[in-house]
């Protein structure tokens, strides 16, 4: 197939790399910045530069951009697209693209699938990216109303290039499930960093520090959009984890001790019941 992939950043550019690692499909990369898409071609990661109008040479495309300029995109581009090519999209929210997509890919005879990698890094742009950043890693499709096959096909793709599995959802399950496991770890360790303390932690932080706080190194500008598109879901996250932290500093300060080993203990239970 010839694939189309829009925005070279880490999970662009590591889409591309591994779609060249592990497939003989045609990668066509469509980039802003020049000099990239020319590294790109010079590391073998794509096979050719393409331009807006290359959209139409494509079997599948593959959006690696923030939420808002994924949807901008193609509706700005929705006549070059061809009957039925399927475009699917790589952001951490779905609710708000899904619905835009599905219905400018109606209107114009294409097929829109939801997707989203569960990958990544700290850092970001092309030169973070890795053909095996996906090794393992679980594809999270959200159908809508596409045909079978064309999701079928989707999904061979994302385990052909080293993908371990592929999770089937809904918009709603799918930004209520990552405000819980993505976004609010994210707010968790930028909370965390703010504290006074932090600049002070060297020769007194070993592991759980590195735990807690490795997410902090965020794009600021991506999760801001990220957190408000998915704001409803994520702030019933944030405000049962403060009903948490009240009942653990409640017990702390009142010194009750068995009321503190209980939670502490049901915590551990219900860790260890999932890590079986």
């Amino acid at each position: 197939m010839k694939i189309a992939i829009v925005g070279l950043g880490i999970i662009g550019g590591s889409m591309a790399m591994a779609i060249k690692k592990y497939t003989k499909h045609y990668v066509i990369g469509i980039n802003r910045t020049s000099s990239t898409l020319e590294k790109a071609l010079e590391m073998g990661a794509i096979d050719e530069i393409g331009s807006e109008d290359s959209l139409s040479q494509a079997d599948i495309i593959i959006l690696g951009l923030y939420p808002a300029l994924a949807v901008n995109f193609i509706n700005r581009n929705r006549e070059k697209i061809k009957k039925g090519a399927i475009v699917t999209d790589t952001s951490g929210i779905k609710s708000a693209v899904c619905s835009e997509l599905e219905k400018i890919a109606g209107e114009n005879g294409f097929i829109f699938i939801g997707s989203h990698p569960m990958a990544g890094k700290e850092t970001n742009g092309f030169s973070s990216a890795d053909p095996d950043l996906f090794s393992g890693a679980s594809f999270i499709v959200v159908p809508g109303s596409a045909p079978y096959s064309s999701v079928k096909l989707l999904c061979r793709l994302a385990v052909d290039i080293g993908f371990g599995g592929v999770r089937l959802t809904t918009p709603e399950e799918h930004d209520r499930m990552i405000a819980y496991t993505s976004q609010l770890p994210h707010v968790l360790a930028c909370a965390y960093v703010l504290s006074p303390q932090c600049p002070n932690h060297k020769g007194f932080s070993a592991g759980s520090y590195r735990d807690v706080s490795r997410v902090a190194k965020i794009n600021a500008e991506l999760w801001s959009e990220l957190f408000i598109e998915n704001k409803k879901p994520l702030v019933a996250e944030i405000d049962t984890l403060i009903n948490n932290l009240e009942l653990i500093k409640n017990e702390i300060y009142e010194e009750n001790t068995e009321a503190l080993i209980n939670t502490l203990a049901k915590s551990r239970k219900i860790k260890e019941q999932l890590d079986e």
